[in-house]
């Protein structure tokens, strides 16, 4: 049986946890509104598909999610609780964020960026210790970044560069997980290298996890369920042979496509029909 169905059940059965619950949530920037009354959950042990043209609101939802954007309507629950009463630090023991972009300045080993993970943890001015190095090191273990860690991250290539920061993410022993695009800049290999690492961690660690992507294909092909962002609104939700079809991608993306079903996975995938 399927990861997919195995969760498709349980949440039938009522027993996922909810992770995450938006309700009637509007933000913007400059009084210019991006997102308008979105209401979805996100569920423990679900991998959610944020997708949706540019300018529809992926990035924005994440910085909502995490308090860095302020809300001009609705709310947002954290495990039952409201966002606005966690801490900021309380928020990053339980949601770790992988930027699109995570531009390192300094000469820091791999290593090195794994264990800043392990901030949220930590008093003030307290220094990591015996058991934060072990954390940070199974969590380099698990993403297959262990033997480069004393290189300088700065001389990794993008997908090895990727697996470091998503260690680091593992390292704060997040219960959620937000992405932001995190592949846009790898090649084809490492792209289902990151959603085949990404899928894991969600099914042996029970993570939610919410990932942005423009790739509907990969989208499709990893994600329990897909949230379809148009013009700032939900256009459509559910599981991805319900989201991506003809009429959704054409009225959504304005784009002629052809969807077929995965040889493999039986999962839909979408064939760009060329213009005249």
């Amino acid at each position: 049986m399927t990861e997919r169905l195995v969760f498709l059940i349980n949440r039938g059965c009522g027993s996922v946890e909810t992770a995450i619950k938006v309700v009637n949530l509007s933000c913007g920037y400059d009084r210019r509104p991006v997102l308008e009354d979105l209401t979805f959950a996100l569920h423990q042990g679900e991998m959610l598909g944020v997708i949706g043209p540019n300018g529809s609101g992926k990035s924005t939802l994440i910085r909502a999610l995490t308090r860095i954007l302020p809300l001009s309507q609705g709310h947002i629950e954290l495990y039952g609780t409201p966002l606005q009463h966690y801490t900021v630090k309380e928020i990053a023991r339980q949601v770790a964020v992988i930027p699109q972009l995570t531009p390192v300045t300094f000469a820091f080993s791999s290593l090195d960026v794994v264990m800043m993970g392990r901030t949220p943890h930590l008093r003030r001015f307290q220094r990591e210790g015996p058991g934060d190095r072990e954390i940070a090191l199974e969590a380099m273990r698990r993403t297959d970044c262990l033997a480069f860690r004393d290189r300088p991250i700065h001389e990794l290539s993008g997908g090895e560069r990727q697996r470091v920061i998503i260690a680091r993410a593992l390292a704060q022993q997040p219960s959620i997980l937000l992405l932001d695009e995190p592949t846009s800049f790898l090649d084809l290999n490492h792209q289902v290298e990151i959603f085949d690492l990404l899928r894991h961690v969600c099914a042996s660690d029970g993570l939610a996890v919410l990932c942005v992507s423009h790739d509907l294909n990969l989208s499709s092909e990893y994600c329990h369920r897909l949230m379809m962002l148009k013009d700032g609104r939900t256009y459509a939700d559910g599981p991805p042979e319900d989201i991506l079809t003809h009429g959704h991608i054409k009225a959504v993306f304005e784009t002629d496509v052809t969807v077929i079903e995965s040889p493999y996975s039986g999962s839909p995938q979408i064939i760009l029909k060329p213009g005249d």
